[in-house]
């Protein structure tokens, strides 16, 4: 039999790598590549960071809000709802003070199929979080579907920040008043696309969070190393994702998306 010469693994590493400038890599990837299989080490020193949920029905702009205070593209976007399925945290900080940040799937009343599961999930961040942002569509006002949001809100029992989004300049800062009735206090007008008045409601939220969390466990720091499933559509990536994870995570009317990043770190 023929002696097989041994493996490079420096050299198939190297190649797996090339290309890879070509995608949107955060830190966080970067770090892992360059840890030789390693998962990053958590820098917190034990310290539990507040978990701050975004909710809201679909398509008022909540991934929008979401890359806003992260201040930089990660949650995906669509001119679309419904892109959005599953609770995806991200690490977050303003002002100095760090917090988990879980973006969600719109919640609607009488949901059913897969928009049952996605209504199910922003429930479970509910629970899971030590203060709500309820981003609310200004220019079409308090629904009857904000209203219901409002009162699952309310048996929560968590510190809720309300959010008048798609205010983008001083014409329409009325319809932001006229959220008042929805009975959370203050609405704060904002613009997620613009950044306008996003200063005052995240003041806001600091103001409400806990120094340390109440839900610790939820996202826990650290991991293991992410693996991404790719494959044109339609070739049943969704279907062998529940395999591997032996439960129906996602169904096989997932929208495609570009990209998403999941916290692991």
């Amino acid at each position: 039999m023929t002696d097989q010469p041994p493996i490079d693994e420096d050299a198939i590493g190297n190649a797996l790598r090339v290309g890879l400038d070509d995608f949107e890599l955060s830190d966080e990837d970067r770090a892992l590549l360059n840890a030789d299989g390693a998962a990053p080490a958590s820098d917190d020193g034990g310290y539990a960071r507040p978990v701050v949920a975004v909710i809201g029905r679909p398509n008022v702009g909540k991934s929008t809000l979401v890359n806003r205070i992260l201040g930089r593209r990660e949650a995906v976007v669509e001119d679309v709802p419904g892109v959005t399925r599953d609770r995806v945290a991200y690490d977050a900080d303003w002002s100095g003070r760090d917090f988990t940040l879980v973006d969600t799937g719109g919640w609607e009343v009488d949901a059913s199929g897969i928009h049952l599961r996605v209504a199910e999930q922003a429930e479970v961040a509910i629970e899971l979080a030590d203060a709500v942002l309820f981003a609310v569509d200004a220019t079409v006002g308090a629904t009857d579907t904000d209203e219901a949001v409002v009162k699952l809100l309310r048996r929560a029992k968590k510190p809720v920040i309300l959010l008048a989004n798609k205010v983008d300049d001083q014409r329409t800062e009325a319809d932001a008043a006229m959220l008042w009735s929805l009975g959370l206090g203050q609405p704060y007008p904002i613009s997620a696309i613009h950044g306008r008045g996003m200063n005052d409601a995240l003041d806001a939220l600091l103001d409400v969070l806990p120094d340390k969390s109440a839900v610790s466990d939820a996202y826990p720091r650290g991991g293991p190393r992410r693996v991404a499933l790719v494959g044109r559509p339609n070739v049943g990536k969704s279907s062998l994702l529940n395999k591997l994870a032996g439960r129906t995570a996602w169904s096989s009317t997932t929208l495609p998306v570009r990209r998403v990043t999941r916290l692991t770190s």
